[in-house]
């Protein structure tokens, strides 16, 4: 078995998050180095290592995220102007959690394009 991740450990409660969603598949709380004004995470509770990893088996857990996203975006006023979502696959594409995460950012207009040269650190 794998260890577990970080948010493995959100999920079963053994370190503290700011949850702001929670239902019986996916968990959203907020980013702890957010990157716009609103900037949460939301991710399934079953683990998924990396976009490479989804298959016919867990593709629903993905469709999930984008519906919580988008009642996110309602729910806190941001739909109508609009939001990025983001799911970052392996090293050279910026992921540090090797649990599949939707990253819901809002609260100011992006540009384009996202890149940069300064990588995240992984956790």
């Amino acid at each position: 078995m794998a260890e577990a991740t970080i948010f493995d450990k959100i999920i079963s409660k053994e370190i503290p998050a700011d949850i702001i969603y929670e239902d019986e598949h996916t968990l959203a709380f907020k980013d702890i180095n957010p990157q716009a004004p609103f900037h949460v995470l939301v991710i399934p509770k079953t683990p998924v290592a990396t976009i490479n990893d989804i298959n016919e088996t867990n593709a629903h857990l993905i469709g999930q995220l984008y519906v919580v996203a988008a009642k996110l975006a309602k729910e806190h006023g941001f739909a109508e102007d609009g939001y990025r979502v983001v799911m970052n696959c392996n090293e050279h594409g910026g992921q540090t959690v090797y649990h599949i995460h939707l990253h819901v950012l809002a609260g100011l207009e992006m540009g384009w394009p996202p890149f940069t040269s300064k990588k995240k650190e992984l956790i």
